[in-house]
């Protein structure tokens, strides 16, 4: 069954690129999404058996990113059928420019979509190291077309600019292989794949020097897809340009795709005794995330870019909790998931807010709450979960990395911490609460309390499912976070 997880959305995918009727591709996009989401429901009932010789498996950490990543993709796939037929009945008018520019192909738009589903579920299940540098690979090139839909001077700009960093990035992943590999084969004994069970049932036959190499080059090179600081600069472009329903799914799912990446480096470094060599890493680089997020999100004046440095500072928070040791690795699961969640959300939500005022200009948005209202209350909804106000899930997650800094005496990232969610909050409070406020021109009082469906239930859903986390966590899910948090770390 493991294979179906992959082979399905890729055969749908390619087989949406001869389909003619827009009607059977849409629903061509539904059923499959419905389809994967299925298959992984019942991953979490009976664990499939591993594939190409151990190449493909599913430990817990695969299972929980493939259960986000199919979950927004089944969300995104209704949001994206009804972008489309909205699309198809006419041009995009640049609000900034007045120019008038065509869309790519519809088929172009859902091929890609299930072919980018196919490589995210392939990093999610891959086990070799290899096999999962082709798949975060494959996931670039199958999303590039995507960011590039409305073939605007400004979206080539921004596909250009994903290629060539992530490749860039992606080519010393690439390196950082070669010297696992080198690290794999001990000058007076015989070498082993790089699969990651070999890899951490051997991992005192490692040769150090090689090992840490590797790991260092992994960090710079998944750590430039994940969106980490001082390499995410592909990230805020990307987001602001590409179609909403891809935003969403590349703040929420592909950015994990990298993450899980690092997360596998981690459990390697750990094996190898090298835990702390590897935490370090992840605590240099999650607090420069979090303090250039914070200052580009202050003063921000695109509101898809303002989520777009979120995005950065939420991977910084993620990589302080792995940072942290087994404590705050919990924590940082349970924040992956969380704030794709809430993510995705806003990202959904801004595809309404630039349909109906034409723009992207925060200052431009005034009266969200009285031309939409029900769009406006999910965006403030939204907000209050992205900053992790209680009772939101991203509260809790938050609140268990800051417990596990204070646990461990890091005084200094306490208060570093502290002071760049303030500074964040302050910054967002100011763009979200203006945006909602006030009096809306005539252009989007004129189209008020006219969302549709597709626009309002699934960032609706995905609000409520943010809300149930920071509730109660499912104890599934508990079991699952904890048994990735055992393996990512000792106690700093």
């Amino acid at each position: 069954m493991i294979l179906l997880l992959f082979i399905i959305p890729a055969l749908a995918g390619l087989a949406a690129f001869a389909l003619r009727s827009p009607a059977v591709r849409r629903g061509l996009l539904i059923g499959t999404a419905l389809v994967h989401a299925a298959l992984t429901a019942i991953c979490w009932q009976t664990t499939p058996s591993p594939a190409l010789g151990g190449w493909l498996a599913l430990d817990a950490a695969g299972l929980l990113f493939l259960s986000i990543t199919s979950g927004l993709f089944l969300v995104a796939s209704f949001y994206a059928a009804g972008y489309l037929g909205q699309q198809a009945n006419k041009h995009i008018t640049d609000a900034e420019e007045g120019m008038l520019f065509d869309n790519a192909p519809e088929a172009v738009f859902i091929g890609c979509l299930l072919l980018f589903l196919a490589t995210m579920t392939l990093v999610t299940v891959s086990q070799h190291f290899g096999l999962l540098w082709v798949a975060v690979e494959a996931t670039t090139l199958a999303s590039a077309p995507l960011i590039y839909f409305h073939r605007h001077h400004r979206s080539l700009e921004a596909t250009w600019k994903y290629l060539l960093v992530c490749s860039v990035g992606i080519a010393l992943a690439l390196l950082a292989c070669f010297f696992l590999g080198v690290a794999a084969t001990p000058p007076n004994g015989e070498g082993f794949p790089l699969v990651l069970s070999d890899l951490v049932a051997k991992a005192q036959q490692l040769q150090t020097p090689w090992l840490k190499a590797a790991c260092l080059l992994f960090f710079v090179g998944y750590g430039t897809k994940m969106g980490l600081a001082p390499l995410h600069t592909w990230l805020p472009d990307a987001h602001s340009e590409a179609p909403s329903v891809v935003s969403a799914l590349l703040s929420g799912a592909v950015l994990n795709c990298a993450f899980l990446g690092l997360v596998r480096v981690q459990q390697v470094c750990v094996a190898a005794g090298l835990g702390a060599f590897g935490r370090d890493v992840w605590l240099l680089l999650g607090l420069v995330s979090l303090v250039v997020g914070a200052v580009f999100i202050i003063g921000q004046t695109d509101y898809k870019r303002l989520l777009a440095y979120s995005s950065v500072e939420n991977m910084g928070i993620i990589a302080l909790g792995v940072g942290l040791g087994s404590a705050g690795a919990f924590g940082a699961m349970l924040h992956a998931v969380n704030h794709s969640l809430a993510k995705a959300m806003l990202f959904l939500l801004s595809g309404n807010i630039l349909a109906r005022y034409q723009t992207k200009n925060i200052a431009q948005v005034r009266g969200l709450l009285s031309a939409a209202p029900v769009t406006g209350v999910l965006w403030v909804a939204g907000f209050l979960a992205i900053t992790g106000t209680p009772p939101f899930g991203l509260f809790l997650s938050k609140f268990t990395i800051l417990k596990a800094a204070i646990d461990g005496g890091r005084t200094w990232i306490v208060v570093m911490f502290l002071v760049a969610v303030g500074v964040i909050f302050i910054g967002m409070t100011t763009a979200f609460f203006g945006m909602a406020q006030g009096v809306p021109d005539k252009g989007a009082s004129k189209l008020a309390n006219r969302d549709r469906w597709w626009q309002i239930a699934p960032p609706a859903v995905l609000g409520l499912l943010v809300l149930w986390l920071g509730l109660a966590i499912p104890g599934p899910l508990n079991n699952v976070l904890r048994q990735i948090a055992a393996t990512l770390g000792d106690a700093p």
